[in-house]
């Protein structure tokens, strides 16, 4: 069993959907493995991860807009200390993902035709986001 590890760093804008899949199978790819598993990891408890439908931006939009209104900002925290968007960022984090994994196969990702890695970014302004990209296998 072999494994390849490598850290990426992503410069968010803000709250938004950064589409991250073309990075991470690159690191994929230069590992060599060819059947196995990749774990992804975001070291951060305000932006997470998701894998989702990478064809039509609406559906971005959607979840952007569903979970706006699922954990709304305002004063409705204790935590505060950051301002007003970093406990609702906590708690998206929370109902979404700060860790992905995905089988390899062929050397490459097995994402569904559809599907694409995205980091969510929770908060307003943009943020150094690092992700751990752990690959193992054969």
């Amino acid at each position: 069993m072999s494994h390849h590890q490598q850290m990426l760093r992503f410069k968010t804008r803000g709250k938004s959907l950064h589409k991250i899949t073309r990075e991470v199978n690159d690191i994929v790819v230069q590992s060599g493995i060819k059947s196995g598993l990749c774990n992804l990891f975001l070291r951060h408890t305000s932006a997470s991860l998701i894998i989702q439908e990478n064809a039509d931006p609406d559906v971005l939009t959607d979840l952007e807009n569903f979970l706006a209104k699922l954990v709304p900002e305002g004063r409705y925290y204790i935590h505060s200390t950051e301002g007003p968007d970093d406990m609702p960022a906590h708690i998206r984090s929370v109902l979404t993902h700060t860790s992905e994994q995905i089988p390899i196969a062929h050397g490459n990702l097995m994402l569904g035709t559809w599907q694409g890695i995205y980091l969510w970014e929770h908060r307003d302004h943009s943020h150094h986001r690092e992700l751990v990209v752990h690959v193992s296998g054969e």
